[in-house]
């Protein structure tokens, strides 16, 4: 399979993905928000938060830790992910995730939510599904 033919099923991941997920450019520019990153950030504008700078969104001193990070990205192609904070209301950990082209050069990164909690449903139940 060509890598072209396979972007329709990584947009199909992350939009079915129950954590958060914020894509940025490396202007800071946010151009995708799956789903559950909408719902998260709702009370922020949701969904309208896509084209706009994230760093609009943080106080200064994580504006420049957004920043470090990134250029920290770009100082080599082995630095890909930070982990950025422990929210422990909703028993999660955030990361920053650089996102590269073929040749190793970043082209953004991206925010993803990983969350403690263990699953509470019946392992291979489909009978709850519509």
């Amino acid at each position: 399979m060509k890598k072209e033919e396979i972007y329709p099923f990584l947009y199909g991941m992350a939009e079915e993905d129950h954590s958060a997920i914020v894509i940025c450019t490396p202007d800071h520019e946010i151009i995708y928000m799956n789903p559950a990153a909408g719902r998260h950030y709702s009370k922020w504008g949701g969904m309208d938060l896509i084209g706009q700078n994230l760093l609009n969104c943080h106080s200064d001193p994580s504006v420049q830790k957004i920043k470090d990070i990134l250029e920290w990205f770009n100082k080599s192609q082995h630095h890909n992910r930070v982990y950025t904070y422990y929210n422990e209301k909703e028993n999660r950990d955030v990361y920053m995730i650089a996102l590269r082209d073929e040749k190793g050069h970043v082209i953004g990164y991206y925010e993803k939510h990983e969350y403690r909690n263990r699953e509470t449903g019946k392992m291979y139940d489909i009978t709850g599904w519509k």
